[in-house]
Formats: C-alpha cells, sequence, structure tokens
C-alpha cells in the first residue's frame, strides 16, 4: 500500500502529519511538472512542424500524423521526458487538433449536444447543451493558442483579424455561424462563438416532440404559407426563429421559385427551385459590401414568387414592405423583439432608418397592409424554446395597428426543472380564413377554440 494512503487509513501523528503533505506537495509539484513538460513539448514540437511543413491541409492526413508523431519522441528524447503510451498518444492528437484543427475546440464541436460553443478567455470555455449553458473543463495554453485557432477559421473565409479590425462574423465551412472579438474591443482576450450547424435539420415532428407548438397549430401554419400569408416570426436572440422559419418555409409548395436572402446561410429548403443569396462585407479598402437591403432590392428583379428573408435588422425592412404591397405574397422573416407587438414597433424603427421622409402614419398603414400574422418565439427558464404567440394584424384604429391574438402560451407547472405548458386558442377565428379556404384548405374551428385546442406542450425533450 503507498505510503500515503496507509497514513489515510489511521489517524495521523504531527510527524505523519507533515509527511503526507510533503508527499501531497510531491505529487503536485510533480503534476506541474508534467503539464509544464507537456506545454514544452507542444511548443516545441508546434514550432518545427511549422517550420518544416507547409501546411495548407485542411485536416489531418496519415503523413502529417506520423511526422508530428516522430517530431514528439525526437523531442522527448533530446530533452529526456518520461511519458507513458497513452500520454504520448494523447499528445499526438492535440498537437494534430491544434496544428490542422480547432485544437480543444475540437472535442466541443464534435459532441452532438453541443448547439454552441463559447471563448471567454483562455481558461473558461462554455457551451450549451440542451438549452442550457455550462462550463467546461476545456482551456487553452495561451492566448497565442487561440489566435492560431481564429487565423485558421478565418483564413478559408477570406476574412482577417486584426487590431484595425478586431471584428468579424462569418459562416464557416461547415455552415457554422463564428462571431470573434478580439483586443483591444475585447479587454479579457480573444472571444469566440461558435453557433454549430446541424448536420440533421429539424423537422416538423422533431418540433411537436420539443414540446414547440401541437401538430394542429403546425397544421394552422401550413395553412397560412399554403394561402400565401406574409408571416413575421419574431423572437429573443436563440429562441428557435431560424428553425421554425426553416420549417414553415418548407411548407412553400414545390412549383413556386423561392428567393432567400441571409447573412449566414441557415436555411436549407428542400424545394427544387430555390436561389439562396448571402451578404458579404467590406473588404479591406471598405468597398465590395452587399447588405441585407442590396439582395432584397436585387431579389425583386429575380422574379421570385416567394421572398425569405434569414433575418430582418435594418433599412431592408422598408424594402420589404413595400415588396409584399406589390404582388410578393407569401413572403416569410424573422427579426428580433420581446412580443408581437415589440415586432412591430421594431419594425417602424427600422424602416425610418431607411433615411425616407415618410409620416409614420404612412409606414403604420403599408405595414398592415403588407403583413397579415406574426408568430413569436420564446426560450423558457429550462431551455426549450415555444411558440407561445400567433397574432393577426386586423388594421388600423386611428393611428395605432390593432393585433388580434389567436394563440397564447399558458404555463400550468414547472415540474422536474421542465416547463410545462400549452398553446391555446383564444377563441377568435382569423379574418384571413377565407383566404385559406380559397386555398383548398378547410381548418376545423374546433382549433381556435379555448377549450377544444388545450393541447399540453410539455417539453419531453430539449433541444
Amino acid at each position: 500500500m503507498p505510503l500515503l494512503d496507509h497514513l489515510q487509513q489511521k489517524p495521523a501523528s504531527g510527524e505523519e502529519q507533515k509527511l503526507s503533505s510533503a508527499i501531497k506537495k510531491s505529487r503536485e509539484s510533480a503534476a506541474r511538472g508534467g503539464r509544464r513538460n507537456l506545454a514544452d513539448i507542444k511548443a516545441r514540437v508546434q514550432e518545427r512542424v511549422y517550420s518544416e511543413f507547409k501546411l495548407k491541409t485542411s485536416g489531418p492526413d496519415p503523413q502529417l500524423r506520423q511526422a508530428i508523431a516522430e517530431l514528439v519522441g525526437q523531442v522527448i528524447i533530446e530533452h529526456q521526458i518520461v511519458l507513458s503510451r497513452a500520454e504520448r498518444a494523447q499528445l499526438t492528437e492535440e498537437l494534430i487538433s491544434d496544428i490542422v484543427g480547432l485544437g480543444p475546440l475540437e472535442v466541443l464541436l464534435d459532441d452532438p449536444a453541443t448547439t454552441d460553443v463559447m471563448v471567454v478567455t483562455t481558461d473558461k470555455v462554455y457551451v450549451e447543451r440542451e438549452g442550457k449553458i455550462q462550463r467546461t473543463n476545456v482551456t487553452f495554453d495561451s492566448e497565442d493558442q487561440v489566435k492560431r485557432i481564429i487565423d485558421r477559421i478565418t483564413a478559408p473565409l477570406g476574412r482577417h483579424v486584426d487590431e484595425k479590425s478586431p471584428m468579424v462574423d462569418a459562416r464557416m465551412a461547415d455552415g457554422s455561424r463564428v462571431n470573434i472579438v478580439i483586443r483591444p474591443v475585447a479587454l479579457d482576450g480573444p472571444a469566440v462563438t461558435i453557433r454549430k450547424f446541424a448536420t440533421i435539420p429539424f423537422t416538423k415532428e422533431d418540433l411537436i416532440r420539443f414540446g414547440t407548438a401541437t401538430e394542429e397549430v403546425f397544421e394552422f401554419l401550413r395553412a397560412t404559407v399554403i394561402a400565401q400569408l406574409n408571416i413575421l416570426v419574431s423572437g429573443g436572440s436563440s429562441s428557435g426563429k431560424t428553425t421554425l422559419l426553416n420549417i414553415m418555409s418548407e411548407f412553400i409548395p414545390t412549383d413556386e421559385r423561392i428567393v432567400t436572402m441571409e447573412n449566414a446561410a441557415e436555411l436549407r429548403l428542400r424545394q427544387p427551385h430555390v436561389v439562396r443569396l448571402e451578404t458579404r462585407p467590406a473588404n479591406v479598402e471598405g468597398k465590395g459590401e452587399m447588405s441585407i437591403r442590396d439582395l432584397v432590392i436585387n431579389s425583386l428583379r429575380m422574379r421570385p414568387d416567394r421572398i425569405v428573408v434569414g433575418e430582418v435588422r435594418g433599412a431592408e425592412a422598408l424594402d420589404l414592405i413595400q415588396a409584399m404591397n406589390t404582388g410578393h405574397d407569401g413572403s416569410l422573416g424573422t427579426l428580433h423583439s420581446n412580443s408581437a407587438k415589440d415586432a412591430l414597433t421594431r419594425l417602424e424603427t427600422m424602416v425610418l432608418t431607411a433615411g425616407m421622409q415618410l409620416p409614420v402614419r404612412a409606414i403604420r398603414e403599408q405595414m398592415a397592409s403588407a403583413i397579415q400574422m406574426i408568430v413569436h418565439m420564446a426560450r423558457t427558464r429550462d431551455g426549450t424554446r415555444h411558440i407561445v404567440q400567433i397574432s393577426e394584424i386586423s388594421g388600423m384604429e386611428g393611428d395605432t395597428i390593432t393585433l388580434t391574438d389567436l394563440f397564447e402560451w399558458e404555463q400550468t407547472a414547472v415540474t422536474d426543472e421542465k416547463v410545462v405548458g400549452r398553446l391555446r386558442g383564444t377563441g377568435i377565428v382569423p379574418r384571413f380564413i377565407d383566404r385559406i379556404e380559397d386555398a383548398g384548405i378547410r381548418l376545423p374551428m374546433s382549433l381556435f377554440d379555448s377549450r377544444g385546442s388545450e393541447v399540453a406542450t410539455t417539453s419531453q425533450e430539449s433541444r
């Protein structure tokens, strides 16, 4: 039995306590020394790899793996460092990730349960799993390691971050969204946020299982899309707006021409006739920028049957509303807001940023005429996403746009850290029901009844 373990089996005297403490300190010192040795080996191997190899590959190849393994062995022999076979294998894998991958982030991004990866500082890395943010035990050796990973992310995208341009927002090769902020803007060092791109997109059935809404509500949404209503999906950050927009876009008939516009392409429509447009930032000379507004204006010349805007966030709101009012029915889009009512207020503000000197009443009249429905999403305290409000824009009363709630989320209980509730009808039948019936769809009136649509949407599974 090891001496330290033996000492822990019985009450220790003063001398034994001192001896036990000395053994613990020795072990801790050895562990720190081992970590320093590993960091030293990694630094030396990386330096030699960068000097001896031209790393143009985007992933580890067998020859590079073998070369790195040999260099690890050479450095160990040169510095007379003792490592087990398992430690050498782990070190080699870490070096492969550092040199041609995303270093410590690789294991987080490979986890299918992870939806977001957030680097705060070199020793603080968080992830979002099942709708909740958790701190991981992943750390970086230094800011230089984080910067190398940032360069590896931005280089294939034709983007660059430095002190003159310390922020970048882009889409990675696998479709994931990445936002990077470095010093001097990020006071504590480089901050990296990666929103993972789901390899298998969520389906309507998935959202029903998650408790986002009931099957009856999704049939209602399907009917509104087929009937070519202009619809906005609103909600806070990470509330599931884009996921819902993607599913609603799939309800568009396959014989229609669809043009999508996004800052970072996330929508994956399955229809055969889809034109996907993505914004482009200005180059180093400040030229070549293509904004969402530019894309919306250009899309009107592309003979679209449907216009789908990934997120309305600026002056393009005016062009989208005008498009909706000039024959482009069935347009869809998302925007950030805290409620359906706030969505209209924010949309009005964005229209005003377009620089057109229009009276507020004229803007509101155009909005009330263009948009028929707002679907509001929210993330509840357990991390799950729900449709919490579906409202019809029913017209104007004086200078105010009137909203009529068709469905409302009602929270009934919180059990085992799960929020239980239901999206129930308010008993009001929408004015656009005739348009739905003209499209050949008959919805049961019980869907809108406050008693008939009280189907529980308990979240059994989180995203």
